[in-house]
């Protein structure tokens, strides 16, 4: 239980706040245009760009926006081709931290996600440094509201998924990466449309820290999710609820 609760806080920690609609918006069209280029520019053929699609309206984003967005790209719109890229290194107390971006500019990314380690005591690594340290997987969250704990592992498993994990905070289904659409699919035929859905990055052992330098931790974490071409941001701090209050206040 407490994996899931931990998890949930690093992942998702900024969900208020990523509110901020025209950000949130901004990284989903990001999305959206890589997952058309990548195959079909329609959905129904396309399993990125339908997980693409359904975090979009999950975020609230209009038909016609979306719309815009799949034709923009498969039209092949100039400025608007984003290359994926990922950064790894260690934050303060060590803590290992991956950013996944979405970026036109290598060189402005890079350096924008290097100012922010130096500015909280941190150190970028070479790709590779910590990335042994994680595993790749596919996440989808539901509302604790959504199923009790046993339905939920019921459907987890018909659906083909390795695991879930469920709190008072929600339940979170982990399956291959491989396996993530399939499974996703036949969650929300099942339970309807996740509150959340995607390939991330789950830490093998996770680290604890004092509360100052927990503190300095997620203004890291803060500075590289407010970059607008950084897509996501994983670390392995595990973090109390004791902890998460007193960070929160």
């Amino acid at each position: 239980m407490a994996g899931h609760s931990q998890f949930k806080n690093i992942m998702y920690r900024k969900g208020a706040q990523d509110q901020k609609r025209a950000k949130l918006f901004s990284r989903l069209i990001r999305e959206i245009t890589v997952a058309a280029k990548s195959g079909l520019p329609d959905p129904e053929h396309n399993p990125r760009l339908r997980a693409a699609v359904a975090e979009a309206k999950a975020g609230n984003m209009g038909k016609d926006t979306i719309d815009r967005a799949i034709k923009r790209a498969a039209g092949g719109a100039d400025g608007e081709t984003y290359e994926e890229v990922r950064y790894e290194g260690y934050g303060p107390g060590g803590v290992a931290v991956i950013v996944e971006a979405l970026t036109d500019n290598r060189n402005r990314t890079a350096s924008e996600v290097r100012s922010a380690f130096a500015k909280y005591g941190g150190n970028l690594g070479e790709t590779g440094s910590v990335g042994f340290m994680f595993e790749r997987i596919g996440a989808i969250n539901y509302e604790a509201d959504k199923a009790s704990p046993d339905d939920m592992l019921e459907a987890a498993i018909e659906a083909g998924a390795d695991d879930c994990l469920s709190d008072p905070g929600g339940h979170e289904v982990s399956c291959p990466p491989d396996d993530f659409h399939a499974v996703r699919e036949a969650l929300e035929a099942r339970l309807g449309p996740a509150n959340h859905a995607g390939l991330t990055w789950k830490p093998q052992t996770t680290v604890s820290l004092e509360e100052d330098t927990a503190a300095t931790l997620f203004k890291l974490l803060e500075a590289l999710d407010d970059s607008d071409d950084v897509q996501r941001v994983a670390s392995n701090f595990e973090v109390s609820d004791e902890l998460m209050e007193k960070l929160s206040v």
